[in-house]
């Protein structure tokens, strides 16, 4: 769910690479990494007026500003939780031996480590609280090993999960999961993700065979060995898949890998109510059919689409009604027997609901599925760009608050529409910070909303520090505590990107 803010004056939210923060030099490091420095004070730069003969810069904060601005300007603005503090330089290894020795040398002098993907997440998983050194993984975009007899493949965290599964396409094989386009492995293990394909394919804790992580102190571990199946030990692998690199940084990933489905296709059904629909949804779970993909769309997001979609989506007018998107996957017979069970469930679930709640039976939702790759390509493109149309239609001094939640099937249609009765109910503040804070206590409040509902405040991006409090109402104080002795066990001096998921106690 995405609403808009003010922003203001203030710098959360911000998701721009670290080394934008300030002055930047670099410096050899590490075998063959680089470095970048940043400014750590206001007196590592001129003053201005010093000298009218010289030039002048500008200080520390009056480069963060500067950076906000540009962040601003530019849109990047993906995280909703943020901090003020920086990390004082980036490091980009290329090995997992340069990370290890970062980590020696970083935990020796207790520096905190904060682990970099793409920064496509949204709850701060990567910012950087206690300042420290940034590790930026661009430079570890290696695929390793390649297996298709085997149906794995090992990678570096810094491998974008397009563009592995362009690079082994030919092998008729794919790494199902699907974020973010611009996402990257390490974030995608880090924050266990998921995606639309997860309605088929689960998390991504179900494609993890086993993982090359260096600890606090710069040890090399690695969590299992290559076969689907085994015994051997303490499952490590799920230990460290959705720990936000707070026990330790991914230096390398063994991950499963799929065959691509002989056929594909989309439809779109809409419905009177977000209630019908999610009625519908669990219809459909119910029934066995083995849908790729379910998606929900309300009538505002209809509405939208059709006023400002891309010209691809905007070829035909959308029904601004509560929408399902369905995909369905697998051999062109079975695709085609898919479709047409689902309709024709769908019509039975229309024509039962009316006939029982009235004398006039009314006619089934409009069932609309592809009948070509480009109409397929079309129908989907909706939903994938959606969040996207949102960003480029924010006023100016706006920004996008994203959030997620997930609760039980049956009780989706109630927090959905609990969430747009909360942020239709915001109004317009006339003050910025009123309107933040404002944005803030709706998002708290679906957090309670969702865990009173059997829910999980977080579906797919992880804690981050916008959740901790969240984390606890979740799962309690005894089971955090845990959680904290495990991380004090392999992080004594808590440098592994500090202040996220829980606070120290």
């Amino acid at each position: 769910m995405a609403s808009s803010a003010g922003t203001g004056g203030s710098s959360r939210g911000r998701s721009w690479n670290a080394a934008a923060a300030g002055a930047v030099r670099a410096v050899g490091f590490g075998a063959g990494a680089l470095f970048t420095r940043t400014s750590t004070s206001s007196g590592d730069a001129r003053q201005k007026g010093d000298d009218a003969d010289t030039p002048s810069y500008a200080n520390r904060d009056e480069i963060l500003h500067t950076a906000e601005e540009i962040a601003s300007v530019l849109g990047q603005d993906a995280s909703t939780s943020n901090t003020p503090e920086r990390a004082v330089a980036v490091v980009y290894p290329k090995t997992t031996e340069d990370v290890s020795a970062i980590a020696r040398i970083c935990n020796r002098r207790s520096v905190p480590m904060v682990p970099f993907g793409a920064g496509s997440s949204i709850e701060g998983n990567f910012s950087q609280p206690h300042s420290g050194i940034c590790i930026n993984f661009s430079n570890m975009d290696k695929i390793l090993a390649f297996h298709p007899d085997d149906m794995d493949v090992v990678v570096q965290p810094g491998v974008n999960w397009v563009d592995l599964n362009n690079h082994i396409a030919s092998s008729g094989l794919f790494a199902p999961m699907d974020p973010s386009p611009t996402a990257t492995v390490g974030g995608m293990v880090s924050t266990n993700c998921s995606g639309t394909n997860a309605f088929r394919y689960g998390t991504m804790k179900d494609w993890v065979l086993n993982l090359t992580v260096v600890l606090a102190d710069g040890t090399v571990i690695k969590t299992r060995r290559r076969p689907r199946k085994t015994s051997a030990g303490y499952n490590l692998t799920s230990l460290f898949v959705g720990a936000e690199g707070t026990l330790g940084v991914v230096t390398e990933a063994t991950l499963k890998l799929a065959p691509i489905p002989q056929a594909t296709s989309v439809a779109v059904v809409p419905f009177p109510t977000i209630h019908a629909a999610a009625a519908a949804a669990t219809a459909l779970i119910r029934s066995g059919i083995q849908l790729a993909a379910l998606e929900i769309m309300d009538d505002r997001q209809m509405a939208i689409l059709n006023s400002h979609g891309s010209p691809t989506v905007r070829k035909r007018h959308w029904a601004e009604q509560p929408t399902l998107f369905l995909k369905f996957s697998g051999t062109t017979e079975s695709v085609q027997s898919d479709i047409a069970r689902t309709s024709s469930l769908l019509h039975t679930l229309t024509t039962t609901t009316t006939t029982t709640t009235s004398d006039k039976s009314e006619p089934p939702p409009p069932f609309h599925f592809a009948r070509t790759k480009q109409e397929e390509h079309d129908l989907w493109a909706a939903r994938k760009e959606f969040l996207f149309t949102m960003t480029s239609l924010l006023p100016e001094n706006h920004r996008m608050w994203s959030t997620d939640v997930a609760v039980p099937i049956s009780r989706l249609a109630e927090l959905i529409t609990w969430s747009e009765e909360q942020c239709s109910s915001l109004g317009v503040f006339a003050s910025v910070i009123g309107h933040t804070a404002a944005l803030a206590g709706c998002v708290h409040e679906m957090m309670k909303r969702a865990l009173d509902l059997e829910g999980t405040v977080s579906g797919e991006h992880a804690i981050g520090i916008g959740k901790k409090v969240c984390l606890v109402q979740e799962l309690g104080e005894d089971t955090v505590e845990v959680m904290r002795r495990l991380k004090r066990a392999v992080d004594p001096k808590w440098v592994m990107n500090p202040g996220k998921v829980f606070d120290y106690r």
